[in-house]
Order: C-alpha cells, then structure tokens, then sequence
C-alpha cells in the first residue's frame, strides 16, 4: 500500500502578529506564557513599541495548511541593531562588520525587550516546529540576511534548535524556587542566621513612612498607570537612554491584560513616589518593570523581589522570574537558573568564529555557575 503524501504546507512571512487571528495564534499555545500571547505582541505593534522607527519590524513566521488554517507561529522581527534583547551580540556585529559585512538587519525569534524564557516555537506538531527553524533559516539565505537567533528559548525546545545544527549559548538568570512555603517567615527559615536577619532589616526599613498597595484587575485605574509611566520612564532613561514601550501600551496592558497584572505602588502620604509592574503567567510570576521617583534604601528590593516572593507563597506558583541579570538577587533567595539561546549563521567562516567565541564563553559561565550554586544563602543541611 503506498504511503499517503505527506499534507500541504504554506510558509510565509507575516506583517505581524496583530494581523493574524487571535484565537488561531493562542490556540498554538498552552497559555502559560503571557509574552507570546496574541494580547502581549499585538499590543507592542499596536502601541508603537515595535514597528517604524523602533528597530523592531514585525515579520512573525507563519505555518499553515492548504484551507489556510494556521498550524505554526513563531513571533519574529527584523531588527536593525541588538537593543532590548538581553543576549548580546554587539560584539559579533563589530566583527563582521570589520570584515566588511552587514550584521543588520537580522532575524529576531523573541519577545521583544522581555528577557523572560519560554516558546519561541508556537507548533503543537513537533514537525512543524522543524519546519518553522527551516523557515527563518531560508529567511535569512533568501534575503541575505547575517544570521537568525531565538532568545530566552523554552529548555525543552532547544534539542529542535540544537538538531537543525544551530548554535546553543548559555547565560545565567536568578529565580525563585517556591519550595511549598506557608509564609515569607517560613522561607526566611531556610536562610542562615545572618541572612534571615538582614532581609528583616531591609524590609522594615523600605517601607517606613510607606504605604503599599497591591493591585490587579479591574481595580488598576488609569491614575495607576500614569504614576507607573513615570516610574517607568524614569528607570528607562537611566538604562536605556529612552523607555522601550510607549504611554500607549501601559494602557493597551490595562485594557487587555489586567487580570494577568499586578501592580505593587508605594505611597508616601497621597503620593506614589514608586512601583513595580509584575505579570501573571500559570505557574510563575513574572516581574517585569520598576521605577521611582525618590531614593529609598531597599525599596527595589522590597517591591521586586520580596513582595513576589510573598505574592508567590500566597498564589501558590512555582516561582518568580525577576528579570535579567543582577548577582544581587542571590543574597535575596534567587537561585541561578540556566537560560538559553540558538543562533544560525549563515557565513560558514563567521560561524565557526562565533562558536569559538562561544566555547570559551562557555567554559566561564560554567565556572561562574558552580561558584554561584556554592555561596546560596540557605542553611546547610546537618
């Protein structure tokens, strides 16, 4: 009997995510991930946060079958310089450059300016996930393009990646591990002594004089956002040079996320003097954005860090995931977490540079890595 022929499928190249049927692109994915639902990446078109003028074009990859029915996604961007990725590749562009190439535009499989892991893949059939690695390659050959990286890719997705012989890098990130705690006084117990008394200090001392509001929902207003605007502006200028998301997208947050927000504002009398902006995924609490207005000693800590910790214990999620970066964060209870990238060039000679480059790159976060494991702040077993 022969085989049947194996069914039809159409790859393009869309103008973004906000053009592609809501409901199709979610129903590519479990939902957890509030990042690469249709709400989060049509906002950012929508608001101006990506698109003319950011770096940022929208050109998602999009497998369907031949009734036009959308089997795959994967939410990508031409981008034509390497801010709000958090995995850096200046320096590869300095170099191909100096060798007389042109590292931009290149192809982006991410959410954009969210350093947070998860599918980078939307495809429910293992197949078409191949299929979508092979389409961004054939994006970049096809229009000679530098190379094509996914950035902060789920770990059970990178073997697709690691099979199509794309390049694998490793950084480091610090969450924290909900291991069942009652109470934040339940996980201070885990801490050594000297530990335990110094997060009890630093939280005392944020809040005094403060008052702390918890919002979500509905119960977010508009005047929540214009104070969180600022915050965040402010904290944008100081690191970035200007704020990625525009005043439109906070509000397209509110309109279309809220139930997946929660908002934590400082008051010093009737004013919010800082706040921190955290998202809601199935299992683990995203902080994402933080500013203020005043110097506060610990109040950083108190609102992105400690905080979560208490809103993970209360909801029961697994852990929280604060962000890039911050060495900091291990003295507060967040452990080092492995996360990944794929990248795929497409000059041969510039690949093997690259993963030279890497190698070497390797063998030092490793080195980092157990030295981090061994200075935990937690009580050693007897």
């Amino acid at each position: 009997m022969a085989e049947a022929d194996p069914p039809t499928r159409t790859i393009a190249l869309g103008t973004g995510v906000a053009a592609v049927d809501a409901a199709a692109w979610d129903a590519l994915h479990d939902g957890g991930n509030p990042f690469v639902g249709h709400a989060f990446l049509s906002l950012l078109e929508e608001s101006g946060s990506v698109g003319p003028g950011t770096g940022w074009q929208a050109a998602p990859l999009l497998v369907e079958d031949e009734a036009g029915k959308l089997l795959a996604a994967a939410p990508a961007y031409l981008k034509s310089h390497s801010q709000g990725e958090y995995v850096f590749d200046q320096g590869w562009a300095d170099a191909w450059t100096r060798a007389g190439g042109d590292y931009y535009p290149k192809l982006q499989i991410a959410a954009p300016f969210t350093p947070v892991p998860g599918p980078r893949l939307l495809a429910p059939d293992s197949e078409d996930a191949r299929l979508l690695i092979r389409a961004a390659e054939a994006v970049v050959r096809q229009n000679g393009l530098s190379s094509a990286h996914a950035t902060f890719v789920a770990p059970d997705q990178m073997p697709l990646f690691e099979g199509a012989g794309w390049l694998v890098r490793r950084d480091i990130q610090f969450h924290f591990a909900n291991a069942g705690y009652a109470s934040f006084d339940d996980f201070l117990a885990t801490l050594t002594s000297a530990k335990r008394k110094q997060l009890r200090k630093e939280r005392a001392r944020a809040i005094e004089g403060l008052r702390i509001e918890e919002l979500t929902g509905d119960a977010i207003g508009s005047e929540h956002w214009d104070a969180m605007w600022l915050f965040y502006q402010n904290t944008g200028a100081r690191k970035w040079g200007q704020p990625y998301l525009t005043r439109a997208a906070f509000d397209l947050i509110g309109e279309r996320m809220a139930e997946k927000i929660i908002l934590l504002l400082a008051f010093d009398g009737e004013q919010p003097v800082a706040g921190a902006l955290h998202f809601l995924g199935a299992d683990t609490l995203y902080g994402r954005y933080w500013g203020c207005l005043i110097d506060i000693p610990y109040l950083h800590f108190e609102l992105c860090y400690y905080r979560a910790i208490d809103i993970a214990i209360a909801r029961r999620l697994a852990r929280v995931e604060a962000g890039a970066q911050g060495g900091h964060k291990l003295a507060r209870g967040y452990g080092p977490v492995a996360t990944w990238s794929a990248h795929f060039i497409a000059d041969a000679g510039f690949r093997r540079a690259v993963a030279d480059f890497l190698e070497q790159e390797r063998r030092a976060e490793e080195a980092e890595m157990d030295w981090l494991e061994g200075h935990m702040p937690f009580r050693r077993a007897d």
